[in-house]
């Protein structure tokens, strides 16, 4: 066994030597490096496989960028984000800084025939900012065809939300508003206050907006707004506020019927004298001033001087739309008599006998500016 192994060994290495000879003094050839080292050398043949190297120094060509494929996914913040703004931008939600004002004056109003209690008007309040949200989505539901056409941004026409949505949004914000106001004062606010008021937001979008009793329903709803806020008091004391509130947004509703054409006519001259009227009627003292009066603020110099701010907010306003009559000084004049209902319910809170609650009242108008040119109050 031994000697066999050694016999092929002899012969491996005599077959070596023959091969030697035969090639003669050429050397081996070197052995190709790895694929994947800087060193590797381009081959000598073409192939069409593998494409020839770039010439020395220069860069690598990159590999084609695959194609981005939208999944859909979104994270959950940003959808959040957008579902919120887009329903800011459906009720107007600025503008609901001016209902709790309504509130306020209609308690004070009858302050000195019942005591007036802060938790109860400020669930009030938040009832009368639901339903005013509610009215507002509710609106966009029942003008969705009418807005395809003249405001095709408005988040039902465009797509952003659906009419079942709004809908939704409008029913969920009246059910709450009713719970907040049998919450306020049990069976006897629910069924005087805050239903009536709610019955006049839906008939005034679901029928009367478009007839010639629209304005007046509107001014209604807004009167019932301050009633509203005398909770389980009587509704007489207040009658007066009431009336001073309507008058003005009798004005600005009649004006916003024109924001689209601005063919207003006669509407800007009309707007401005009810709001002076209705300023002048806010800014006279009353004949039962309410109870807190003490301090360095008087009544009588502070609802005057609000009354003028209201005047002056949306009088400049209406007397521009008055000169030059077109859709954007209509809808600018619309927006500031909107926003001017913040300072008249501030003079009637003063004039009532509380100075520092209107104050606190028009802090609310800075905020209301500013985000009203994110979100439109019309």
């Amino acid at each position: 066994m031994t000697l066999t192994l050694t016999r092929v060994r002899r012969a491996f290495r005599e077959g070596l030597r023959a091969a030697h000879a035969e090639l003669g003094s050429r050397p081996p050839a070197p052995r190709r490096p790895a694929p994947d080292t800087p060193l590797c050398e381009a081959p000598t043949h073409p192939g069409p496989s593998r494409p020839a190297a770039p010439p020395t120094g220069a860069p690598a060509p990159s590999a084609p960028r695959a194609r981005a494929f939208d999944t859909g996914y979104r994270p959950r913040t940003l959808t959040l984000r957008r579902t919120t703004k887009t329903l800011a931008e459906l009720v107007r939600a600025p503008a609901a800084l001016t209902v709790p004002g309504d509130v306020v004056a209609g308690a004070l109003a009858s302050a000195r025939t019942a005591p007036v209690s802060p938790g109860r008007t400020a669930l009030l309040a938040a009832g009368s900012v639901a339903l005013y949200w509610a009215g507002m989505a509710l609106n966009d539901w029942a003008d969705r065809a009418e807005d395809a056409r003249e405001r095709p941004e408005r988040p039902i026409p465009s797509g952003r939300l659906s009419p079942g949505a709004a809908l939704a949004t409008a029913t969920g914000l009246t059910a709450g508003a009713l719970a907040l106001g049998a919450l306020a004062g049990g069976r006897r606010v629910l069924l005087r206050r805050t239903l009536p008021l709610a019955a006049a937001v839906w008939a005034y979008d679901l029928g009367l907006k478009r007839t010639r009793l629209g304005p007046l329903a509107m001014a209604a709803a807004r009167g019932l707004d301050v009633l509203h806020g005398t909770g389980t008091g009587p509704a007489r004391p207040a009658l007066g506020a009431a009336l001073t509130v309507a008058a003005h947004t009798l004005a600005v509703t009649r004006l916003s019927r024109h924001e689209v054409d601005g063919e207003a006519g006669d509407e800007p001259a009309l707007a401005l004298a009810v709001t002076a009227a209705s300023a002048l009627a806010a800014a006279l003292p009353a004949r039962h001033p309410g109870r807190e009066s003490a301090g360095h603020l008087r009544p009588r110099w502070t609802a005057p001087a609000l009354a003028a701010g209201a005047l002056a907010l949306a009088g400049r306003a209406q007397w521009a739309a008055l000169r030059t009559p077109d859709a954007a000084h209509v809808r600018a004049a619309v927006g500031a008599g909107i926003h001017a209902l913040v300072p008249l319910q501030a003079a009637l809170v003063a004039r009532a006998g509380a100075p520092r609650a209107a104050l606190g009242l028009v802090a609310a108008l800075p905020p209301a500016l500013s985000l009203a040119r994110k979100v439109s109050p019309t």
